[in-house]
């Protein structure tokens, strides 16, 4: 359409008076909100069974430091001690302490057991007897080393020989000359560490085995209060989710129930809510469809207007062709007759006509979003339709001047829509214009802008009909021209295609103060 189609509708008129104002929400985007919700829990599970791995290598790290201080004081104290002594030594340390101790004489035999000199310290847990939730605890306890990617831990097996020669520990302690520390992992998941050291300088060894069971309770339990923390956070997620289906649910209802109302047409101004605060892509949404309801509603007043302009155009010339029509059988005079065909094949010409600009200005928008645009001379394109017209006699002896100023006048546009904007700039010049008075015409490109300015030495517009001439059916002639030889869509569908272009089209007065108009389009330079 020729006019623009601007909504006209108050935004305060559009405004959704909301039930609750959601102002954190309505500042995060949907997106952000989505990914809050879903990986929070994620992220503490993750974060916490990452923690909870590194809280226990730091656990075993103290207890090796440990193991290894005791084994070098013990050995120390083993040392030069009478028979007795030491046997009352590794009973004494392996009660107080939990753990077994075992010493090894020069030869790598079995000399003392602190388990078979008393009762022992500890014993290791038969899993054959644990409840389900102790072998569920080892299946978790699995699960989270396979997730962090942990360390595979030899499993402690007891030798059957009783000789230093059966523990590597003690073979490197013994040719080494200091302690070593290893850990092992019992059938239930629990911590083995040993410790070996040297005894004296004779060759005689110390071998110590503590079942850190400690480490692995503190471990679990820390695990217990990590799934309580993450249950307790995917209950408020789900809380969250819940409400965050109701910010986006809710609205979208709203606009869902608004949308339908102006489907069915019931209500002339339906209120589409504008969502004001929220800046979100539910808030985008919600002003983007006001916005396009109120282009269709101003889309529909122009159709409607249209339609009525178009019926009162075509009944002017329908009347009098009808009129002329009935009455060539009732005059018998020649003359008369004669003008009275000239009257009817005037009035179909002139139908026609109306026609012909009627159906192109309903056509310039789909045309347009279809075209392939190129890149396009506005001084060539000028130069070349003067010429056309000079040949076709359409200038009626007007002198068309032509100048260029500035860069080249390079636009990106539809060649056939440009060249029929130029054509009816210059037909209108050339209508207004007194015979044989000269039409100047300039191209110019300040780097940003090509325009076009086609001046005449008319009448000229007063100021206050320069918006009129735009607008559909205005057709205020010279006296000289025969009525009905233009339609008044000429201007309109200029400035349609000029709008089309991202351009504009506008008419004002001379700037050299003579009289007449000028009519100056603008495009963006390429």
């Amino acid at each position: 359409m020729a006019d623009d189609i601007t909504p006209d509708i108050s935004e305060d008129a559009l405004l959704l008076k909301p039930k609750e104002t959601l102002s954190i929400t309505g500042r995060l985007s949907l997106t952000a909100r989505i990914l809050v919700v879903n990986i929070l829990p994620l992220a503490l599970l993750g974060g916490g069974l990452f923690y909870i791995d590194s809280y226990r290598t730091q656990l075993i790290n103290e207890r090796f430091k440990l193991a290894r201080i005791e084994a070098q004081i013990t050995a120390e104290a083993l040392a030069g001690a009478t028979r007795e002594r030491q046997e009352a030594l590794l009973v004494q340390i392996g009660k107080e302490q939990g753990m077994r101790l075992r010493m090894f004489d020069a030869e790598g035999l079995l000399w003392a057991d602190s388990f078979a000199l008393d009762e022992p310290a500890f014993e290791f847990n038969d899993i054959s007897d644990d409840s389900w939730d102790q072998r569920f605890a080892r299946w978790l306890d699995h699960t989270v080393d396979a997730i962090v990617s942990a360390e595979p831990v030899t499993d402690f097996v007891e030798p059957e020989g009783q000789t230093a020669d059966a523990w590597p520990e003690l073979i490197a302690a013994r040719e080494q000359g200091v302690s070593q520390i290893t850990l092992y992992d019992w059938v239930d998941g629990t911590p083995v560490i040993t410790a070996a050291a040297p005894v004296g300088l004779n060759g005689a060894a110390l071998l110590t085995v503590r079942n850190a069971v400690d480490i692995t309770a503190t471990v679990r339990s820390a695990r217990t209060t990590l799934v309580t923390a993450v249950l307790l956070v995917l209950f408020a997620s789900a809380m969250l989710s819940l409400y965050l289906a109701r910010t986006i649910v809710t609205p979208l209802r709203q606009l869902s129930s608004a949308a339908v109302r102006v489907r069915q047409g019931r209500e002339r101004e339906v209120e589409v809510p504008r969502l004001p605060e929220r800046s979100d892509e539910i808030g985008l949404l919600a002003r983007a469809v006001s916005d396009m309801t109120g282009a269709l509603r101003q889309r529909i007043d122009a159709v409607d207007s249209f339609a009525a302009d178009v019926a009162h155009e075509i009944k002017n010339p329908l009347a009098s062709l009808r009129s002329a029509v009935e009455s060539l059988p009732k005059v018998e005079d020649a003359e008369t007759r004669r003008k009275l065909e000239q009257i009817a094949t005037h009035d179909v010409r002139r139908i026609d006509r109306l026609v012909s600009e009627i159906s192109d200005a309903s056509r310039i928008d789909a045309e347009m979003s279809r075209a392939t645009r190129e890149n396009i001379n506005m001084a060539d394109l000028v130069r070349a339709i003067i010429g056309s017209r000079e040949y076709r006699a359409e200038n009626q002896n007007h002198r068309i001047e032509l100048k260029t100023l500035g860069f080249a006048a390079n636009v990106v546009g539809v060649g056939t829509r440009l060249e029929r904007v130029v054509e009816n700039l210059l037909d209108n010049a050339v209508s207004f214009s007194p015979p044989e008075a000269p039409i100047e015409v300039t191209v110019d490109n300040d780097g940003t802008c090509v325009t076009l300015t086609v001046c005449d030495s008319g009448p000229g517009i007063p100021q206050g009909s320069r918006e009129k001439v735009f607008k559909r059916f205005h057709s205020v002639r010279p006296e000289r021209e025969d009525f009905g030889n233009h339609s008044g869509l000429g201007l309109a569908i200029a400035r349609a295609i000029a709008e089309a272009h991202d351009g504009s089209l506008v008419a004002d007065a001379r700037p050299d103060g003579q009289q007449g108009a000028c009519l100056r389009l603008n495009l963006p330079a390429a």
